[in-house]
């Protein structure tokens, strides 16, 4: 039943909008649209505000999960009209706050102490609101600046809510041929665990912990430090950080920042993320990140995190250098050699398909390919030949529009090729070199020389079940031709007994007709037949 209410709420809100008719004109959905005309609040549309601020008002009051998805939004202003894309950006540091007593209440009930015994100074009004937490400024009772985010008060409660609701709609959308491509399902349980993790503020902690080791000496990226006396689960407190954000484009130019350097720089930091720590911020968006007065670049919110296998890690790396070669059909070669095509697979169907993306990109200045576009193409393009994509591409997918879209931002000419293909080669000339090869034997030599005492007898253990197999083999074709014949012969009989049955028919017409030889003959050769078939 709260799944019902919690559907005709956000009906309300699309209709009162007016945002249904873009939705309801989907294919899939398209079937439904003459039931607006019986809702009542279609008649009484909102109509004072422009179409961005009716999108992004619209996704306020439907909750956080709709305003994460209008921040992906944001941070692709080259897809998006002007209007909507300035309106979208509002939902990255700007949602609405929630009352401050609230908030201090949470504090106090996590963390079991008055406020006036956890700090010196609380600021009561929010430094920024976003769709999951609410951030304030405070003074630790030994004096050091922090920040300190509260998480929402019933949101866990308003995300089950919705949560189930997508679980309800997938399930429906299950039942229908697209299903098998888009995968409902799983790409609602993929979202409900990136989701849930960032309401655990504990989490982000320890995501926050680790990317500052990972960049203790680098100059690329500052990662606040956490107080962990002054964090739980809803509460986290980390130090206060003083910066530019990275979408102010013109206090970045009045304060005499390179844009190109920061730019590039920006793709160096998601690279080194990716390939080297294997440990990216999957949440980029620019209310995220900050720009210090010196040209750094300055990161907080880290409750979205992504990893990475070894062989999705190889597999990227070969994706894009695929690329940066201006070679399609080795971008196909590495789908089909990652494994994860179905047995089913046209390999070259596939072929063709990635050469109808790839080709026309590469008639483009290197400059004005969008790779996040085009390997988003390629994983739509996947899900209709039966190979699977791993749910962390995607999110890593879109953690690269965000970083290509910011690069952009800064600044237009960014040769997102460029700058990583140099990346990508040391770490191709890494993975293969003699160094590498000699660390992996020498992490593997323990294992290796713990089998090697065996491998006489799995040797000889693999070639009996080999000669086995070839007996299995040899019985399993005598069993099959076996099989053949007895089909024949069975099929032999009952033709025999169908021709019995027809000349006895037969046989019986003529007699009733006083046709004595031809009944006598029919029933002879029906006789005959009958034999044949026993």
């Amino acid at each position: 039943m709260s799944s019902l209410f919690r559907f005709l709420k956000i009906s309300r809100v699309l209709m009162r909008y007016r945002l249904d008719a873009l939705i309801l004109s989907t294919p899939l959905l398209k079937s439904f649209k003459p039931l607006l005309y019986l809702t009542p609040w279609y008649y009484f549309p909102i109509k004072k505000y422009s179409r961005g601020q009716r999108i992004r008002l619209a996704l306020e009051q439907l909750g956080p999960i709709y305003i994460k998805f209008g921040q992906a939004l944001s941070t692709r202003p080259d897809l998006l009209p002007d209007d909507i894309s300035l309106e979208l950006k509002k939902l990255q540091d700007s949602c609405p706050a929630f009352d401050v007593q609230i908030a201090k209440s949470i504090i106090e009930q996590d963390l079991g102490e008055k406020i006036q015994n956890l700090f010196k100074a609380f600021n009561n009004e929010p430094l920024a609101s976003a769709s999951i937490a609410q951030v304030h400024a405070a003074t630790t009772l030994d004096g050091k600046e922090v920040v300190v985010k509260v998480v929402r008060p019933e949101i866990s409660k308003l995300i089950t809510s919705d949560i189930k609701l997508m679980y309800r709609l997938a399930k429906l959308i299950n039942r229908r041929p697209l299903a098998k491509k888009i995968r409902p399902l799983e790409l609602v349980e993929e979202f409900e665990s990136i989701i849930n993790a960032e309401l655990d503020m504990r989490i982000e902690a320890q995501h926050c912990d680790q990317l500052r080791r990972n960049f203790k000496d680098s100059e690329l990226l500052y990662v606040p430090k956490v107080h962990h006396p002054l964090s739980s689960i809803n509460v986290l407190t980390t130090e206060r950080i003083y910066g530019t954000p990275v979408g102010e484009i013109q206090t970045l130019k009045d304060k005499n920042i390179d844009l190109k350097r920061l730019a590039e720089e920006g793709v160096i930091i998601f690279f080194t993320q990716v390939f080297e720590h294997n440990f990216f911020h999957a949440d980029m968006h620019p209310g995220n990140i900050f720009v210090s007065d010196a040209g750094q670049y300055i990161g907080v919110d880290f409750g979205i995190m992504g990893t990475l296998s070894e062989a999705d890690k190889d597999f990227l790396a070969d994706i894009f250098l695929a690329f940066f070669n201006q070679n399609y059909q080795k971008v196909a070669q590495v789908y089909i050699d990652s494994g994860w095509v179905g047995i089913h697979t046209d390999e070259a169907a596939f072929t063709a398909a990635v050469q109808k993306i790839c080709a026309p990109m590469f008639n483009k200045p290197l400059g004005e390919i969008s790779f996040g576009q085009v390997l988003l193409d390629l994983i739509q393009e996947a899900r209709n030949f039966d190979i699977k994509v791993q749910p962390q591409l995607l999110l890593l997918d879109k953690t690269l529009l965000n970083i290509e879209g910011l690069g952009r931002q800064l600044y237009p000419q960014l040769d997102l090729w460029s700058t990583a293909k140099p990346f990508l080669e040391t770490l191709i000339n890494q993975r293969y070199s003699m160094k590498n090869t000699f660390e992996k034997l020498k992490e593997e030599a323990p294992q290796l020389l713990k089998d090697l005492p065996e491998l006489p007898a799995l040797t000889i253990s693999a070639l009996k079940q080999l000669a086995k197999m070839k007996d299995l083999n040899r019985l399993y074709a005598q069993q099959t031709e076996q099989i053949v014949n007895q089909l024949k012969d069975n099929t032999n009989k009952q033709t025999s007994a169908i021709f019995a049955g027809s000349l006895l028919i037969l046989g019986g017409i003529f007699a009733v007709n006083a046709l004595w030889i031809a009944s006598a003959i029919s029933v002879s050769i029906a006789v005959v037949f009958w034999l044949k078939s026993r």
